[in-house]
């Protein structure tokens, strides 16, 4: 069997959250997970420092755990301008840049040999953009997705769905639209009230560039 035709592992995702170190890395270990995909754009924590990038590679690393930052490739807050509307990121650009989709590709790779967890800082899948943009297009390529909740409860990506489309209050009986297509819309509705809004006063510095 060569490299291309090799099973892929299952992915997971978590968010880090308050947890403390060791409550961390025994969910990670509870679900088997080699390794982590650090997607924060700034992989740096004010409240929790122990999930400071050097730190938690550090602990990981003790732990036999593999600490991969891949903030440039498959973070929300972008370097590329044209990722912004009106100083708000939106995710269907994102989607769209070559950084992103590299990003997207490593992870499938990668897990051809390694189970891997993404992690970021929101506890709820749901707030968080590593289920609304980067595991709705791995889900796409074929990765089953798993989500570690906070109490080692998995939740897989489907299930994650369908609890988007309650909380949005989304049907999924609709005569007239197929149920890719409310998901579409679903995952545009979330992505728009979680996705990283840049301070007035960076608006106004860009505004100033644009004239």
């Amino acid at each position: 069997m060569n490299a291309t035709e090799q099973a892929l592992q299952p992915l997971f995702t978590i968010g880090h959250s308050n947890l403390d170190g060791l409550a961390f890395v025994a969910l990670l270990k509870q679900h088997g997970v080699q390794s982590v995909g650090d997607v924060r754009s700034s992989p740096y924590s004010q409240y929790n420092p122990h999930f400071n990038r050097e730190v938690l590679q550090k602990a990981l690393n003790h732990d036999g755990i593999e600490y991969v930052f891949l903030g440039d490739e498959l973070g929300a807050r972008r370097a590329e301008r044209e990722c912004y509307e009106n100083g708000q990121a939106v995710y269907e650009r994102i989607a769209l840049m070559p950084l992103f989709k590299a990003g997207l590709e490593r992870i499938k790779s990668e897990a051809k040999k390694f189970r891997i967890a993404l992690m970021c800082a929101e506890k709820d899948p749901l707030h968080c953009h590593r289920t609304i943009l980067v595991c709705r297009h791995l889900k796409s390529m074929g990765l089953e997705i798993q989500h570690i909740h906070s109490d080692g409860k998995l939740e897989s990506h489907a299930e994650a769905e369908r609890r988007l489309l309650r909380t949005l209050k989304f049907s999924e009986d609709d005569l007239f639209r197929s149920k890719f297509e409310i998901l579409t819309e679903a995952y545009a509705a979330q992505g728009k009230k979680i996705a990283f809004a840049e301070d007035e006063e960076a608006k106004q510095r860009e505004a100033m560039r644009a004239v």
